[in-house]
């Protein structure tokens, strides 16, 4: 698995000298630019609301106040080192819900960036017309809601987790991954179609190769660092990103 996680993110690198070589600039920043305006309205309203929530419930339920007594500093320790997580968390879960909102708008955009960059690199016409890219975008969707089911069940599995102390730290890291898969595995799902793989093929092959699902998501997240130019970057590049991992891996089954 590290091996196909070092290629999922050794992708994204030819990604971008293939979007520069083959100018598929309009691609990556018209709706680039739409999902950054979206992220940033976004991820501030979720983030007042998730701090004004925390204090309230702090507030009426007393803890804030006993935790203020000498003797329950210790405690007081544990408490706010398990709100700065569940603070981490519940971000995570807004990503995730903004991710497949995402997913399902974007993807006509997705799918035919996705044929575009498989047609170049097989040198071959692109041949996909409007009821192919509903038809992708249709099964984009489909497939989004079913993730998108799966890992709100595994995300409040793990927030229950976060409330155990020392246990609980780890929380984060283990949200993360499963946010990357997630959404790696919306990305290979473009290349799966492609290569008549059904659903359930799809489910099965990403199930094979989690790496290639979890470097190309890694590797999304950690370009929202790099605030503004990285939300623009990152959507689109992923897909290309997947497009180019997936046609690097000769099993195909």
């Amino acid at each position: 698995m590290l091996k196909e996680i070092v290629t999922a993110i050794q992708s994204y690198f030819k990604a971008h000298q293939f979007i520069s070589a083959h100018k598929l600039w309009k691609w990556i920043i018209v709706p680039g630019v739409i999902y950054a305006i979206l992220f940033a309205v976004g991820i501030y309203f979720f983030g007042q609301s998730v701090t004004s929530f925390i204090g309230y419930i702090t507030e009426i339920s007393g803890i804030r106040n006993w935790l203020q007594k000498p003797e329950n500093n210790w405690l007081g320790f544990f408490f706010t080192i398990g709100g700065i997580i569940l603070v981490v968390i519940l971000m995570f879960f807004y990503f995730s819900l903004f991710k497949y909102m995402w997913l399902i708008l974007g993807s006509p955009v997705f799918a035919y960036l996705s044929e575009k960059t498989s047609s170049i690199i097989e040198g071959r016409e692109i041949k996909i017309t409007a009821r192919q890219i509903i038809k992708d975008a249709l099964r984009g969707i489909r497939l989004a809601l079913r993730n998108m089911l799966w890992q709100t069940v595994y995300t409040v599995s793990i927030l229950l987790l976060c409330f155990i102390p020392v246990i609980g730290w780890a929380t984060p890291i283990l949200a993360l991954f499963v946010e990357c898969y997630y959404y790696g595995f919306s990305m290979l799902d473009y290349s799966a179609e492609r290569r008549h793989m059904n659903s359930s093929k799809s489910i099965a092959y990403v199930g094979r190769h989690k790496g290639l699902a979890i470097g190309n998501g890694l590797v999304f997240y950690l370009v929202h660092f790099v605030i503004i130019v990285g939300w623009i970057f990152a959507p689109a590049y992923a897909v290309v990103a997947a497009t180019i991992s997936m046609h690097e891996q000769r099993d195909l089954g």
